[in-house]
């Protein structure tokens, strides 16, 4: 099993569209890339901690990779979209990616290349970060699987 940690928004739209793909182990909402103590989401909602909300993608390399992850990652957000996706706004909602060894380093540069040779997005700037991972802080259990639970559609639109 291979992890793979991105953030594109609200986690609750991002888990969803993982959990949906074949060869997702699992898809865990948390907190990623600001310091290192353990926090809630009361914390990172405040914008203070540095945290981005996002997605750890336990995935089987056998049956998908993690170039697919990355055009699910891109496909589901606005990556032009500076701290902010939909209604939510701060660096907490950044676009990242963050990466776990060098191989998901040049996989994610050059995709995210790729995404701005297409001409997909015009002129905009992709601002997504390619970063290394942090620590994982998973989110509170009521966050884990939100939109499936609560049976509401996602919060994210496909792009």
């Amino acid at each position: 099993m291979a992890i793979a940690t991105f953030g594109a928004g609200c986690f609750w739209g991002v888990e969803y569209f993982f959990r949906q793909v074949d060869g997702v182990i699992n898809a865990t909402s948390g907190y990623m890339g600001g310091d290192n103590k353990a926090t809630t989401y009361k914390e990172v909602k405040t914008g203070e901690t540095g945290h981005a909300e996002v997605v750890q993608v336990e995935f089987d390399p056998e049956k998908v990779s993690y170039d697919d992850l990355l055009q699910i990652f891109w496909k589901n957000h606005n990556p032009t979209s500076l701290n902010k996706q939909g209604a939510d706004m701060g660096t907490q909602y950044r676009s990242v990616v963050f990466f776990h060894d060098k191989t998901q380093k040049a996989e994610a540069e050059a995709s995210k290349l790729a995404l701005m040779k297409s001409g997909k997005w015009g002129t905009r700037q992709i601002v997504t970060e390619i970063v290394p991972a942090q620590q994982f802080h998973p989110a509170e259990d009521y966050h884990q699987d939100y939109i499936q639970k609560n049976n509401l559609p996602s919060c994210h639109i496909e792009y």
